[in-house]
């Protein structure tokens, strides 16, 4: 029996003991939950549902749950229900029942773990989205770990996802690296605003490689060849280490494209119907200052140059008629000021930010080693690079260790730490759970024992057995929560914590047969529930996009 099948279980019991009292079922809610007490003495699960409906129908709590429990200790597969405190019920499930989620397990394979509870959210992801003017740094490695995970998870819980990288190639800071590589390329010095680092010398390289004679051109003409080469040569890197990282994005979007398809124009003109647009000064300005903003914001500039947020406007749009409900962006921690602007505008649109909107920012992330912090990269110049952490830790633990945290809070991550193979790294001790459990299917194979077709999930009984399965059955929970919260830490945690689990399940419950000992029905149960482990930890790895290896 599963936990979900476990509320359904206790609600249908409640609709049978209110309907036996006469109290009026339609106070209770159309869904429960049971959750694992912390003290095993307290039972498998317990659930607070008569506390949550007593007052709505004049009931003592205590005495609501005494008639709940009636009803749920006739239920099949549990064994008992004890009433503690002011009307808990504290359920324990049948040996037979517990064991039964092995099966669950593994008869759904690569499934579990999958609902349907965000079914019908179509939502747009953006998350990365460095500007092509250098390689991947550790800022938006974290974006990228935690933002592809953040999509497995989504789509693993239902809802329909559409992964998207938005870089700006027009403006500024784009004309600023064709100068930078230009330089570069001549032997002149690199201009003070410009970018700096060995990647400008090798790029530069290349775009004359690719264009003999451009240093030969005006210096207009030459400059333009170096932005749209340049820019090119820096993307197709971009994409190249972060599918080397395991990030794979639906769509990559030009802030160009927008420009040259009139897009602005058309998003000016959308908020102009909306009343939200108004001239001063020669600039045109939406009323964000009415939606929350603490100003309002130039959309046109006087010169008739558009603006950053322009663009912003017009990619919002553009997100929303491709059908998304919702918009979903994650940004750095320097940009907690664009929350409310980018709030104040999709109100602008008529949009209810609440429901259209969603912005998630990201706190620093720091590399120690020795104790000390990690030296610049010489490539980049001024910093720490995606290929530096892979290099350092691998791509698994680098992946691993930036969902390992919530991505509200800043971390300083130890290299050492995470490149050791052993217990102390969460990474290697969920990994090796899963490697411990094929080689033991691999010894399994050479005694010729196999699993077979079926099972006595009543022998499961041990305390470590029940702690095992009681794990299993919470992976479900775990994945929902975390793709609601936007919290994909949750399943990082939730594996270590599962991997502890299992490691003492093998210490204290032999499985395979030792010598001349024949295989039991025991052994045959306790390979259906370390295979449903091994399930367990493969999907949680790969929904954090790490490997899940069968040898180390």
């Amino acid at each position: 029996m599963t936990p979900a099948e476990l509320a359904e279980t206790v609600l249908a019991a409640a609709r049978g003991a209110f309907a036996a009292h006469g109290l009026d079922a339609a106070v209770l809610p159309t869904t429960t939950s049971v959750e694992r007490p912390r003290n095993r003495d307290h039972g498998d699960y317990a659930s607070n549902l008569a506390l949550q409906v007593a007052k709505k129908v004049g009931a003592n709590p205590r005495e609501l749950a005494g008639w709940i429990a009636e009803q749920l200790g006739a239920a099949t597969g549990v064994a008992s229900v004890d009433i503690a405190g002011p009307g808990f019920l504290n359920i324990r499930l049948s040996a037979a029942a517990a064991g039964e989620l092995a099966r669950v397990v593994v008869d759904a394979g690569e499934r579990y773990g999958h609902s349907d509870t965000l079914t019908g959210q179509r939502l747009n992801l953006e998350f990365v989205s460095a500007n092509p003017t250098g390689p991947v740094h550790i800022g938006a490695v974290r974006w990228a770990a935690v933002g592809d995970a953040l999509a497995r998870l989504l789509r693993a819980t239902g809802a329909q996802v559409g992964t998207e990288y938005y870089f700006n190639d027009a403006g500024s800071q784009i004309n600023r690296f064709a100068r930078s590589l230009y330089a570069a390329a001549t032997g002149a010095e690199i201009p003070p605003d410009g970018y700096h680092g060995e990647y400008i010398a090798e790029i530069a390289a290349d775009v004359v490689t690719r264009n003999p004679g451009v240093l030969d051109k005006p210096a207009d003409d030459a400059l333009e060849i170096f932005r749209v080469d340049g820019v090119t040569l820096m993307f197709d890197e971009i994409k190249t280490s972060l599918v080397e990282f395991g990030v794979h994005f639906d769509r990559y979007f030009n802030e160009k494209d927008l420009h040259d398809a009139g897009e602005l124009t058309a998003a000016v003109q959308r908020l102009r119907e909306q009343g939200a647009i108004y001239e001063r000064d020669g600039a045109t300005w939406l009323r964000t200052s009415e939606h929350g903003d603490d100003k309002d914001r130039p959309l046109i500039k006087s010169d008739g140059e558009w603006t950053y947020f322009a663009a912003d406007c017009a990619y919002y749009l553009d997100k929303r008629q491709r059908g998304f409900d919702k918009v979903v962006i994650m940004l750095g921690a320097d940009h907690h000021g664009y929350i409310g602007r980018m709030r104040a505008m999709a109100a602008c649109f008529g949009d209810d930010p609440d429901q259209t909107l969603e912005i998630l920012i990201g706190q620093m992330v720091n590399l120690v080693s020795d104790g000390a912090p990690v030296r610049m990269s010489k490539r980049a110049g001024t910093v720490v690079l995606l290929s530096d952490l892979v290099s350092a830790v691998g791509v698994d633990a680098a992946r691993f260790s930036l969902a390992w945290y919530s991505v509200d809070s800043q971390i300083d991550l130890d290299l050492d730490a995470w490149a050791k193979r052993s217990q102390d790294n969460p990474v290697f001790y969920v990994q090796y759970a899963h490697a411990r459990i094929a080689s033991l299917g691999r010894n399994a194979a050479e005694l010729g024992i196999g699993r077979g077709a079926d099972f006595d999930a009543a022998l499961l009984s041990t305390p470590r057995e029940g702690d095992l399965l009681k794990a299993l059955g919470e992976f479900p929970a775990v994945v929902a929560g975390a793709a609601e919260l936007r919290e994909p830490h949750r399943v990082a945690r939730y594996l270590h914590a599962l991997a502890g689990t299992y490691h003492r399940f093998y210490d204290a419950c032999r499985i395979l047969p030792q010598g001349d000992e024949k295989p039991t029905d025991l052994t045959v149960a306790r390979l259906w529930l370390v295979e449903a482990t091994r399930i367990v930890l493969a999907n949680g790895l790969h929904l954090l996009g790490v490997s899940a290896p069968e040898r180390m």
